[in-house]
Order: C-alpha cells, then structure tokens, then sequence
C-alpha cells in the first residue's frame, strides 16, 4: 500500500461560499400552485393506508385536502396536532419506507403522493406565518412531571402533559435541546436552525422549562426525579457508541461519526472543519450515509463507505444509499474491517471480504486495503447509562423495557424513545412514544 508522508487533513478544501451552496436545503420547497397540483393527486382515500403507516397516525388525507382547499392554517393543525415535531419530520421521515410506501398512487402508478414535501409546506406556512401558534394550554392541573432528554420522545412527551395542563421540566445533557434534530442530522436536511425554530414554537405554548447542561449520572438523581415530581419520563437515546474491536481504533484520525455529524451541525463556517482528502466510513445506516456525503460536501477527494453486508441489508433505505452514490460516494459491500493502520495517525483500513454461509457470515479469505487520512465508525449506539440499571430500571437488549404505553417496571417512571427496547430508531417513532406515555402519565394523575 502506497500512503501519504503525512497524514492529510485539514480544513479549507472548499471556501466558505461553496460550503454553504453545497449545504443549502437538499429537498426544494413546493411553490403554492405545485403544493396544490399536488395535493389534487390524492384520492382522499377512507381507511388510507397511509395514515395507518405514519407512526403518529397523522390524518394524511385530510391535511392533503385542506391543502388543496387553500388552508394551510387547517392542514398544518392537522398534523401538529397528531406530531408536534411535524416539521422535522416531514423533513427526516423516511416516507419512502411508511405513508408513500403504500400511498395507492404508487402502487397503482409507481409514484406516490408527496407526502412528506406537503406536510413540510403546511408546516413550514405555519411556522413563518404571523400567528404560529395552533395550541393552547389546558386549566393548569398543579401537577409536575419530569422529563429527562430533550431529544423527539421528551419534547413531545412535554408538549402533549403541557397542552393537557401539567407543568413540565425537560433535563437535558447538551448546551441546546432537540437531541438528534439538532446534533446527529445532515445539515442539508435541517438548514437554517430549523430545529431551534421548531423548538420555539414547540415552548411558545407554555408550560415548558427546559434546563440545559444537566446529566443523569447517580441513582441519587433519578430518586430526587421520582421524589419531586408527579412523574418521570425518560428519554435520553443512545449516549454511546459501539467500537470495532480491532487494532489501531485508537489512532489519531479515528473518530465516531456522530461526534463528527455533531461538530459539523455546531460549527458556523464550515469551511474551518478539517476533514481528511481520503476519508473511509464504516457502516450501514443513515448516520454512516450521513457522514460520508458531508465529508464528500466538506472536500474530501475519495469517501469510501464499507459494510459487511449486501445493499438489502443496509438500515440506510435506497434513496439514502442513492443520494450518496449521486455525491461520489464510493460504496464497497461485503467487507468488514480487520485492522486500522499506522502508526500514530491512520493511514489506512484493511479489510477482509465476506460471504453467507449457512445464514452466517464468513470470512471468505480475501483482503483489501483501502488508504484513508480519516476514518469514521457508524456502527451503532446503546443507552451507555450505567444509572439506569443500579436504579432498579428493566432492560432488554441494553435498552429500557416498557409496556406499551411507556410504562416501565418502576413506579411513576415511563420512556421513550431510541433508548426504549423494540424501538425502530426513527423520530417519528420517538415522537409517537413520548406522545403515548403523556397521554398514559395524565390517565395515572387523573384517576389519582
């Protein structure tokens, strides 16, 4: 293998212009008589299979029709009042896998109902209209209820006990709230601090007070959390990555990718973020598809994104694994890393090639080396919260287990959210599980 004298990473690839081009907004926003045109498409379908497909049960063909009626006021109540993070969503949602999936027109047609670009007009219309706020707060209750992550699942846990009238204190870990909305997405997917506005929005309403930089690290503050409060909810996500296990993971220039994504989503100029000319991501989701089309934005001359498996298998859907391959992202399938080399920087990834045999993969002894200055590890993440476990809380697969309303083995205490066991990892999902344990805590104080 022929590698470079120096490690070659640093920042200034693209100028800050280029940047932010290459970051503007990835899905074009609808013009009004498009919106409509589209909206006109829907066959308004009862029992739509689309509404039964979105985790939050939004009403898709109502919200569709009263877009093509011309209000927009009407539509985006209808989804926010469904999914207070509507915005996000239509933005994140991967609608190619739920509502569009069985929209009838794509079955019939092969192309579905825009939904996700539509919810994202109502809402957006909503949002920087001159009266945005839709909802307001029911006769104040007395009661409290602690919410610890401001993540989907929290805010939206929050929102629902504050529209039903309780008062609601989010902890959250990082210096700013929306957790995965604001430190673990593209940047071209939420640009202009669409998290930040949706976050307002969200806490324009009332009854929410977010407390930032605050962590769960003794058993001595979750009990205060139970003690001082009518109800607890937990919804921290995963706080931890998994590592490779192979020599060399500690090499300067190895990092995880949602430490990266974060520095990235943090980061004002962009064209002041060092990133390497050769640079390798390991994985197969949408974090991985993430990091490698940044890095690719960012600069990077060759992104190589490898995993052990075939296409089908990715967790990243098809039109993420397209949207990489349309940005020069070299994809490699059925290899998985053996050894990270250099000496005290990366320099390169060694690979050993992979088959099924019998249902189990296989090492099929062939070996490729692919040459890297930056090496990004995507390949999954768990709750890492030793807390959780010596405070009493059931796990299942290191991740919190509950009923299906939220409920965990605890007294007063219910989760949500990617670190609740059974989960699909998807905000859409985390929303629907802080919407449902909401819905469950106020039952539980009502009847007290």
């Amino acid at each position: 293998m022929t590698t470079s004298p120096t490690p070659d990473v640093r920042a200034g690839r693209i100028s800050a212009a280029a940047c932010a081009a290459r970051f503007a907004d990835a899905t074009p926003r609808f013009a009004p008589a498009q919106a409509v045109l589209e909206a006109e498409r829907c066959l308004y379908c009862f029992d739509a299979p689309c509404a039964t497909a979105c985790p939050t049960h939004i009403d898709v063909p109502s919200f569709i029709r009263r877009i093509a009626d011309g209000n927009l006021r009407g539509a985006a109540h209808a989804i926010l009042d469904a999914n207070p993070l509507g915005g996000m969503c239509a933005r994140v949602c991967p609608t190619e896998n739920l509502c569009e999936q069985v929209c009838v027109r794509n079955t019939q047609e092969g192309r579905p109902v825009a939904i996700g670009r539509l919810q994202r007009h109502a809402v957006d219309a909503l949002l920087e209209g001159p009266k945005p706020q839709l909802f307001s707060r029911a006769a104040a209750t007395g009661r409290r209820i602690a919410v610890v992550g401001a993540g989907p699942a929290g805010l939206a846990c929050a929102h629902t006990l504050a529209r039903l009238g309780h008062d609601v204190v989010v902890f959250e870990a990082r210096p700013k709230a929306g957790g995965l909305n604001e430190y673990g997405l593209a940047a071209y997917k939420t640009p202009d601090h669409f998290a930040q506005r949706e976050i307002q929005w969200l806490l324009g309403m009332g009854g929410i007070t977010i407390r930032n930089d605050w962590k769960l690290e003794t058993t001595a503050q979750l009990d205060a959390l139970r003690n001082n409060y009518d109800a607890l909810f937990l919804g921290m996500g995963l706080a931890s990555t998994h590592r490779l296990g192979v020599p060399g993971e500690d090499l300067a220039g190895v990092q995880d990718a949602v430490d990266f994504i974060a520095t990235l989503r943090q980061t004002q100029d962009l064209s002041t973020l060092p990133i390497g000319r050769r640079v390798v991501v390991i994985g197969g989701g949408m974090t991985a598809v993430d990091a490698a089309v940044q890095s690719k934005l960012l600069g990077a001359e060759t992104v190589h994104l490898v995993y052990r498996r075939g296409p089908e298998a990715m967790s990243a859907s098809r039109p993420e694994q397209e949207w990489a391959l349309t940005h020069g992202v070299i994809i490699h399938h059925w290899l998985a890393p053996i050894a990270i080399t250099g000496s005290e920087h990366v320099n390169g990834v060694r690979l050993a090639r992979q088959k099924l045999v019998d249902g189990r993969l296989t090492a099929t002894g062939e070996l490729e080396t692919l040459e890297a200055d930056m090496v990004l590890k995507a390949i999954g993440q768990d709750l890492g919260n030793p807390v959780l476990a010596a405070a009493g809380l059931k796990l299942d697969d290191a991740r919190i287990a509950t009923d299906e309303d939220g409920r965990t083995n605890l007294d007063g205490v219910w989760a949500g959210g990617d670190g609740r066991a059974g989960g699909l990892e998807l905000t859409v999902q985390a929303v629907e599980h802080g919407k449902l344990s909401a819905r469950s805590i106020h039952a539980q104080l009502a009847g007290a």
